[in-house]
């Protein structure tokens, strides 16, 4: 268990959170392990087999404390929330906009913009920093194949033409992630591509659970502003899917995630038996791992960084809500268009 700012996190296996008056108490095997006010808390996120009271979900549902509920390997199964709140006329306006193919393409052309230059900037990073001749100039190849991308990303005519250039940038991108990793431990975290459902290799499982509480924060931010989360202009519409929240994630992805994964292993702070393997070839980081992840991604969040459009210097954490905040704008009709997180 981890409280972290207002987020208490439940990674031990067959806890059990309930209400005791104004305070959730997490017992594991009828032994007491924790206990924080309510009052205290602003989101609830349990990984696996966790056990949960109908009274805490009722309570967490009147306060507006959201509950997440995540697999061990953190993929989203289910959020419990209480009353939708949020300005209706912007949500009548994101319904409208989502039929208008030309407002949805820009929004879509500008999510996949932000990715593809955040992805960018990684692989020229890590070409900077690599003293391998081979790696430097197969990064800075890949990293050339994706400002052509760009090209074709803005020349998009259609969404279908657009995820075509999406595909081919991240197919490219992750065919070379592996010579970001240090020699040393390539042979444990190399990845040959992208893997999930399960993952395959121990990157890909890493990716995987940092992807999956970005998609959380991405998820609570367009819900902070009024917007919808389950109507996106990028992803399409499936029941149960976040599809904004899976919009605004695209451009975090590289600049939050996978640069955090790349840290922890090139700085030994994951290795090779953090993870287990399981049956059919699945790879999934062990409980205690995951709340190493879990501290270091917080602490990311904690960091602060220059937003380039706004010129304000802010919090990691903060960046999905600013975003989201600019996104409303834009579907409000104010400000020329929806500009993407780029990293510096």
């Amino acid at each position: 268990m981890l409280q972290i700012l207002n987020t208490l996190y439940i990674t031990t296996l067959d806890a059990y959170v309930h209400l005791d008056n104004d305070t959730v108490r997490v017992d594991v095997h009828r032994e007491t392990r924790l206990r924080v006010p309510i009052h205290h808390l602003g989101s609830l996120v349990c990984f696996g087999n966790v056990l949960l009271s109908p009274s805490i979900i009722a309570r967490c549902a009147k306060e507006g404390i959201g509950v997440v509920i995540l697999d061990v390997n953190g993929r989203f199964r289910a959020r419990v929330e209480g009353p939708v709140s949020g300005n209706i006329l912007l949500r009548q306006a994101q319904h409208r906009l989502a039929l208008d193919a030309t407002f949805a393409l820009d929004i879509a052309r500008a999510a996949i913009a932000g990715k593809i230059r955040n992805s960018r900037s990684v692989l020229l990073r890590g070409a900077r920093d690599s003293n391998d001749p081979a790696d430097v100039e197969a990064l800075a190849a890949a990293a050339l194949h994706l400002e052509g991308g760009l090209r074709g990303a803005a020349e998009a005519a259609d969404l279908d033409v657009l995820l075509g250039v999406e595909g081919d940038a991240a197919r490219t991108y992750f065919s070379v992630l592996t010579r970001l990793v240090r020699t040393d431990v390539r042979e444990s975290f190399g990845i040959d591509g992208r893997s999930r459902r399960p993952p395959r290799d121990r990157m890909n499982s890493l990716l995987s659970f940092l992807y999956s509480m970005l998609m959380n924060d991405c998820r609570s931010a367009v819900e902070s502003v009024g917007l919808d989360p389950q109507l996106g202009f990028l992803h399409a519409v499936r029941p149960g899917r976040a599809a904004l929240a899976l919009d605004l994630m695209e451009e975090f992805r590289a600049c939050i995630a996978d640069r955090l994964a790349l840290t922890l292993v090139n700085r030994m702070q994951l290795q090779r038996d953090d993870f287990e393997e399981r049956e059919g070839g699945a790879v999934q980081l062990k409980e205690d791992s995951r709340r190493k992840v879990i501290v270091a991604y917080q602490e990311r969040k904690q960091e602060e960084v220059t937003h380039p459009v706004l010129d304000a210097r802010m919090s990691v954490g903060l960046l999905p809500f600013t975003q989201a905040r600019l996104l409303a704008r834009c579907v409000r009709g104010e400000g020329a268009g929806y500009m993407p997180f780029i990293s510096r």
